[in-house]
């Protein structure tokens, strides 16, 4: 019989990729089919291991996908590249990250945000518990993972979500690497950015083993890790109020006067005015512990069976000390920039009487703890066909931890000042404040208090049957169906104080439990120094890091009555309730149905061997969501300008439904034009679904409404999620064995995006005391002023049964009174087209024999529609879009590594709102350097030592509003060292 020639497909040349990346050794090309391999029992194969393996493993992924995937490799058994998955995915063109007190968060790829990212984990959906869609990659440990794989383009057989990437987190399989494996790492951490901690340990393992002639596998990995870090911030507390340049302090609160200003905005100008500036100093204790167990088993070559279960847990502890002070809009002195979007430069008021500088403090904690149990069989049914059932069930719950709840403040003030004014001309904002630095213990009074819980609680049911079917001559189909059932329960009950205007007296606390501390030495970053007023400012450099707990304490046993029952576990009014069905009680399921069947050719056209994925989708959603709500069978007029909600004390469910259906097709090809160069080319349609917070039925309103009618907000579970067409080209030459280049080009057509609207109810049908028989006939006989005509009422209906004359009150007459109407913020999609594309560049270079490598990528992102920052309205317009960039240096030879990497991400809207309404934030250019450097032991086999360090320049995050001196928020971290060793046998 002749033998057959070995054909030489992408597929074969990608793996001898990976069998020749070392230099070490020769390695042989497989034998001719066919034909006995003499040879085989003499081979010998090398195993690729440190920076280049890694990289050399991802470069066959990418080179043999059947789109635009890039992927992430471990470089050994339990070494992924970084300790934070984020941290590494960031290095991958087009993957930008968050982060969260200095450490990797979520991720966005290609200018799109977390929630427009589907992260899976073994292909897997994950439950999140933030509310939105986005995994927080802080959660899991990198230990037992194995790969990364970012698919950039759709295929069928992948779960709708991800109009940005498809994210799959691959974990260990015992039987992807038989035999005995076994791992075990330590580190010591120093995170330079706390004052209060010391250096903490952290420590994992992985073992992993086959046995009965690899019939049966176990693979069983475990991390712990503690952290200890803090941060300094400055604020603007609630954002900035922004305003028609004709609007003054005789029209809005918060408008500023026509005169006393320098250059003061014109009226066809917008300008904003700060509500607080404060000083915010938090420490933070960490504790992550992760888990997997994998079990495998092979009764027949034809059969594998995969039992796996994941757990993570992840405990936040926090406290913080801050200093503010509260702008109360009185008359005031600045100076502002040019229009037409004005912002001041100097901000200053003066008092009559004096105010309050106010230093608040918490104490409180969290935990985010899941776990997922996945049974998946892979059955070689016949030479053509192949099945694999995958079935799993995920929960994810986010939790109060900590005796005082999830999240907590205490508020101290001294009512010492006399002026306020914050110079926002540089980076950090500088406070000054009128007696300011004089304030002393004994001045501190106990003003308000919010002690909350909450609790969110995500679960998933998941089942897939996929198949392949090979044609006999050419060409095969991928098939499959999915159930997806996902809930969400998220409750929250707040505990609240009103007393802001102070309790108590001189003598009250103890002196010592007020030590003074300076602020501005804890920055790094440029303070103003009000160069551009006129006038003599005392620059606020005292704040008490004040003691919580014994402050808490002494409170509650002096302002607490006797007698007096508070809405707290406790019995006071100074601890959290988990009484959650008195607050939020919010449920959403969400059930999914889907199909695909998608075609699979390969050819040749001449030389060249190509490709071509055509597949369709399709997903039907429904979705319901009940949610408790306060209920109200009355309005009380009660002053001027405040109409009182008469509450029943009682919550009723609301039940609201939503459900949509797409059928989405897809079209990946990819051709060998010359040997090592691919040309790619893609088609698909995506949806990305809206956040859960968005879907969450409920109505909550104001308990004050005016004249106008009340306010409130309530979810939308009828919204349909973000669709996308998506166009994909790129070209890739993979010129050496280590080394290639990359250019993609990408366009994303969306429809669908949420905005913010304003929609009428008359949700409670309660009469409104202000639109009636009554309220007309004093209008008539006095105007509109609301003082006249409350009197008028008064006078002229002292014996009517609504009508309260001794406790000034007019209640609503369902008699004779028109319905009260509640202007209710509702998110709702827009059919305005947005299309958002861009450029991808990427290099991957190692220098010959050298060792030395270097890794280069620069995403451009056009976001279509910008933000315009003179509208003071909504606008349908997407967050998280922004240029990156990422710079590597590589060393890898003689056993010894090391890796120089520099990450860059531009300027970006981060949100469309503020703590006081529909005002931009936006994050900006930011930039970070980080390093880790390892030693493989010679004289110890096995033992590799490191030594790791993030952000060592000490770079600081800046969030600012409509313009740059509109500072939003500014955190300071600092660097993060780690010297640790590992040891794999």
């Amino acid at each position: 019989m002749k033998p057959q020639l070995f054909k030489k497909t992408r597929l074969a040349t990608s793996l001898s990729l990976v069998l020749s990346a070392s230099t070490m050794a020769p390695v042989y090309a497989a034998e001719a089919e066919g034909t006995e391999n003499t040879a085989n029992e003499n081979m010998e194969v090398i195993a690729v291991t440190g920076i280049r393996g890694s990289l050399v493993k991802s470069m066959d992924v990418k080179k043999s996908s059947d789109g635009i995937v890039d992927a992430i490799s471990a470089e050994d058994i339990g070494k992924m590249p970084d300790s934070n998955l984020a941290e590494s995915m960031q290095r991958i063109p087009g993957v930008s990250i968050d982060r969260q007190n200095g450490e990797g968060s979520r991720v966005s790829v290609r200018g799109f945000g977390a929630d427009r990212n589907l992260v899976l984990l073994n292909g897997r959906q994950m439950p999140v518990t933030t509310g939105s869609r986005s995994f927080d990659f802080a959660n899991i440990a990198s230990e037992s993972i194995s790969g990364v794989e970012i698919r950039k383009t759709s295929v069928a057989s992948s779960p709708t979500g991800g109009i940005g990437a498809t994210i799959d987190v691959l974990t260990h399989r015992p039987f992807n690497t038989p035999g005995l494996k076994a791992t075990f790492g330590a580190k010591a951490v120093d995170d330079t950015s706390t004052d209060k901690g010391s250096i903490t340990p952290e420590l994992s393992g992985l073992y992993s083993n086959t046995f009965a002639d690899d019939k049966f596998g176990i693979s069983i990995s475990a991390s712990y890790q503690e952290r200890e870090s803090g941060n300094q911030q400055a604020q603007v507390g609630t954002g900035w109020r922004s305003f028609p340049g004709s609007a003054d302090n005789t029209t809005d609160w918060g408008g500023v006067q026509k005169d006393n200003q320098v250059n003061r905005p014109g009226d066809d100008d917008i300008y904003s005015v700060p509500q607080t500036t404060i000083y915010r100093f938090e420490e933070q204790q960490r504790t992550r512990t992760n888990g997997q167990l994998v079990l495998q088993y092979s009764p027949v070559d034809s059969l594998v069976a995969t039992l796996d279960y994941t757990y993570m847990r992840n405990d936040i502890d926090t406290q913080y000390n801050d200093v503010s002070a509260w702008f109360t809009f009185a008359p005031s002195e600045s100076t502002w920039t040019d229009g037409p979007v004005s912002s001041p430069l100097v901000y200053s008021e003066t008092y009559d009487s004096p105010q309050d500088v106010s230093m608040a403090a918490g104490d409180y904690g969290v935990r985010n703890e899941s776990g997922s149990l996945g049974l998946n069989l892979d059955w070689q049914v016949s030479d053509n066909l192949n099945l694999t059932l995958d079935m799993h069930k995920s929960d994810a719950e986010n939790k109060p931890n900590h005796i005082y709840g999830s999240s907590n403040t205490l508020s101290t003030a001294g009512f010492i000042r006399t002026s306020a004014a914050t110079d926002f001309s540089k980076d950090l904002p500088a406070l000054a404040v009128g007696n300011g630095n004089n304030i002393k213990p004994s001045d501190m009074r106990v003003t308000g208090s919010v002690f909350g819980n909450s609790r969110n609680k995500s679960e998933i049911d998941q089942y897939q049957l996929d198949g392949e079917y090979l044609f006999e001559h050419s060409g095969s189909i991928d098939f499959g169906i999915a159930l997806t059932d996902v809930n969400n329960h998220s409750q929250s009950v707040n505990v609240q104080r009103n007393d802001w205007g102070g309790v108590g007296q001189e003598g009250d606390f103890e002196d010592e439990w007020f030590p003074a501390d300076t602020i501005h030495d804890k920055f790094d970053a440029s303070k103003g120094n009000f160069a551009d007023a006129d006038g003599d400012f005392d620059l606020l450099d005292t704040i008490f890091f004040w003691d919580f707990d014994a402050v808490r304490g002494r409170a509650e046993e002096l302002y607490t009555a006797a007698g007096y029952v508070g809405a707290g576990d406790c019995g006071t009014d100074f601890c959290p309730s988990t009484q959650y069905a008195m607050d939020v009680d919010r449920y959403t399921e969400e059930k999914s149905t889907s199909a695909y069947i998608q075609y699979n050719f390969e050819s040749e056209f001449g030389d060249m061997p190509y490709d071509i994925h055509v597949g369709l989708r399709y997903e039907k959603t429904d979705v319901t969501s009940t949610s408790a709500v306060a209920s109200y069978d009355g309005a009380d007029w009660i002053a001027d300008t405040e109409i009182a909600l008469v509450a029943t004390g009682d919550q009723v469910f609301q039940t609201q439904t939503g459900d949509y259906d797409y059928y989405l097709p897809n079209v990946n090809f990819n051709i060998e034009v010359v040997e090592d160069v691919m040309l790619r080319a893609a088609y698909s349609e995506t949806i990305g679904r809206p956040d859960y917070t968005s879907i969450q039925g409920g109505t909550v309103v104001g308990t004050l409404a005016n004249r106008a009618g009340g306010s409130g907000t309530t979810g939308n579970p009828g919204l349909l999620p973000l669709e996308s067409t998506n166009y994909d080209l790129s070209a890739e030459w993979y010129y050496s064995q280590t080394s290639y280049m990359s250019v993609g080009y990408f366009r994303k057509d969306t429809v669908n995006g949420i905005d913010n609207v304003k929609v009428e109810s008359d949700i409670y049908n309660i009469a409104n005391p202000t639109d009636g028989a009554k309220y007309d006939a004093a209008v008539a006989a006095v105007g509109t002023d609301a003082g006249n005509i409350r009197q008028w009422i008064f006078d002229n209906y002292p014996n009517d049964p609504f009508v309260d004359v001794a406790n000034g009150i007019i209640s609503g007459n369902s008699a004779e009174d028109n319905t009260l109407l509640f202007d209710l913020d509702t998110p709702a999609n827009s059919k305005d087209k947005t299309t958002i594309d861009g450029w991808e560049f990427a290099i991957q270079h190692f220098f010959g024999e050298s060792g030395f490598g270097v890794i280069g990528n620069y995403t451009l992102v056009d976001a279509g529609d910008s933000y315009n920052n003179y509208l003071l309205e909504d606008q349908a317009v997407e967050t998280n879009i922004s240029d990156t960039a990422n710079l590597i240096a590589i060393y890898d030879n003689y056993g010894f590594q090391a890796r120089l990497a520099y990450n860059w991400r531009d300027e970006f809207l981060s949100s469309r709102g503020q703590g006081t309404g529909q005002n931009p934030q936006y994050t900006e250019a930011y930039s970070q350097v980080d390093f880790n450097v390892s030693y493989d032991i010679e004289a110890l086999e096995g033992l590799t030592v490191f030594f790791e360090g993030l952000n060592i320049t000490n770079e600081y995050t800046r969030v600012h509003g409509r313009a740059n001196q509109q500072l939003l928020n500014l955190t300071q971290t600092g660097a993060r060292y780690s010297l640790g060793a590992r040891y794999t046998f």
